[in-house]
This record gives C-alpha cells, sequence and structure tokens, in this order.
C-alpha cells in the first residue's frame, strides 16, 4: 500500500470536472455494493463539485498525467462541525476535509491516505493546528486511515439527516 513517489496535488479546476465526476461516480458505486447509504442520495453531485472547484476548495492527485483522486480541503467552513453531539480536541480554527475519493484503476495504492496527508500539509501551510474529518459509520476503510494517521474520535454529526462519526487530529509544528 505505498503510494507512488510521481504523485502531484493540485487544486482542481473547471477542465477537470468531468474527471472527478468520473472518479465520485466509481466511489458511490463502490459504497453502494459494500452496502452503504453513504452517498446514495444524489449527493455529492456534479453541482456540488462544481462549487468546490469555484471556493478554491477542491484537490486533487495526479498520476502520470491523470487526475486519480479528489478530495475538498477548507478552513473553518463546516457549519454541521459546531452542532458536534460530543467536543473537539480543539477550539480554534480547523481544516476539513470532505469528499475523498479515488479512481477505481489506482485503488490500494494510498491515495486515499496521501490525499489526508497533504491535507495536514495544508494546514501547517496555512498555521492552522488541526484537521477535522467525518464519515459515515459504515465506512471502514475511512475509519481505518482516519485511526492509522492519528485521528481522534470526537463524537457524531449529522448531514442529510444521517449521523457520522466526527475526527479530530491535532498537528504538532
Amino acid at each position: 500500500m505505498q503510494v507512488k513517489p510521481d504523485v502531484e496535488f493540485r487544486k482542481a479546476t473547471e477542465a477537470d470536472l468531468d474527471r472527478i465526476w468520473t472518479i465520485i461516480q466509481q466511489a458511490i458505486r463502490r459504497r453502494r455494493a459494500d452496502g452503504s447509504i453513504q452517498w446514495q442520495d444524489g449527493y455529492p453531485n456534479p453541482d456540488v463539485i462544481g462549487l468546490d472547484i469555484q471556493k478554491g476548495a477542491g484537490n486533487v492527485a495526479v498520476v502520470d498525467g491523470e487526475v486519480v483522486a479528489y478530495g475538498v480541503i477548507l478552513i473553518n467552513d463546516e457549519p454541521e462541525y459546531e452542532r458536534l453531539h460530543g467536543k473537539w480536541l480543539t477550539g480554534g480554527d480547523y481544516v476539513a476535509v470532505h469528499r475523498i475519493a479515488v479512481a477505481d484503476s489506482h485503488l490500494g495504492q494510498g491515495l486515499a491516505a496521501a490525499m489526508m496527508q497533504h491535507a495536514e500539509y495544508k494546514a501547517r501551510e496555512w498555521n492552522v493546528a488541526s484537521v477535522r474529518v467525518d464519515t459515515n459509520y459504515d465506512n471502514h476503510a475511512m475509519l481505518h486511515i482516519f485511526d492509522k494517521l492519528g485521528f481522534i474520535y470526537c463524537g457524531q454529526v449529522y448531514f442529510r439527516g444521517s449521523p457520522r462519526r466526527a475526527y479530530e487530529k491535532v498537528l504538532v509544528p
């Protein structure tokens, strides 16, 4: 599960939208095949991805010139995190990471974890001391990544009526 050394991370552009949507659709199918309800309600969709890109929050991983993974990296921009049923580790600024998806052709190469590490890198670059994330209770792959990368379970948040596990990682300078 080693990431290829030639992974490049960059901001997503409008020109990436079709490829990102293909990757998201592959992830939606995988979640359905796993028996999950996550991403089975019309979200995310191309409009959401387009807004991510317009806000400058969409990020892609590129291998050999091909977009192979997508993720959203935001600062202090998740209202649901204000309604956490639990307690965050910190009270200050945070980076939120959402909508991580990897192309079927590049599964098992550590790209989802690499996207999370890229978010940590960006947080440090922006002098933000923590990263917050959430996922569905049955998304075992992401739960494993959160655990492996040292994220701490902080409680539960709700998106579109569904409970999700929320985690935070405090970044040591």
